[in-house]
């Protein structure tokens, strides 16, 4: 495995040598987006037609919730505008995109919250969720859980039912799924913060 600090959690469900091929992909790059922080980049994983089909059937293996729980995958910008489309599509499933303020025209609903290195705030339309639609949001990373429970937020304002969170990676030591209220979440891989 070429990182020693990234332990593999859900992401074994494709199998040991496809886990560690994944995990050899992802970029540590230190001081990025600020001194202090280490960004860990999966996009290298991308633009790797095998490390996205594993990552993909990886996602799908490890949903913490079976599909038929929900209707709508709910991506957050902007990386699980990357992956969360395939995943609903493939699932049979519509996609909710969680946008960065003032992305949207209006009519949207917003939500601030913290990062790990700042604050920040999401919308989503306001006819982007119908009353009763369960939703499983997908995002890379959970770390602070700032950007998952303001989309939870946004999403039970417009009626909806957040049923499960699945992420790529996991920091940590920041206690980001404290924020999940106990709903059920998977995470590929672990890093410490």
């Amino acid at each position: 495995m070429a990182q020693s600090d990234i332990t593999i959690d859900a992401l074994s469900k494709v199998g040991q040598q496809d886990a560690e091929y994944l995990v050899s992909l992802v970029r540590s790059v230190p001081g990025f987006p600020k001194e202090g922080i280490i960004f860990r980049d999966f996009m290298p994983v991308l633009a790797d037609p095998k490390g996205l089909k594993i990552l993909l059937k990886a996602l799908e293996e490890a949903l913490p919730v079976s599909p038929s729980e929900f209707d709508s995958i709910a991506g957050l910008e902007s990386r699980g505008f990357l992956f969360g489309p395939a995943m609903a599509a493939h699932l049979g499933k519509g996609f909710i995109a969680v946008r960065k303020a003032g992305k949207l025209p209006p009519e949207t609903i917003g939500e601030s919250y913290d990062l790990e290195y700042g604050t920040a705030s999401v919308e989503i339309e306001t006819d982007a969720v119908q009353a009763g639609k369960r939703v499983l949001i997908v995002d890379d990373l959970i770390a602070t859980g700032g950007t998952a429970k303001a989309a939870t937020d946004l999403i039970e304002k417009a009626g909806g039912t957040v049923v499960g969170f699945s992420f790529v990676m996991r920091l940590d030591g920041l206690d980001g799924l404290d924020k999940l209220d106990g709903k059920p979440s998977s995470s590929l891989i672990a890093m410490p913060a």
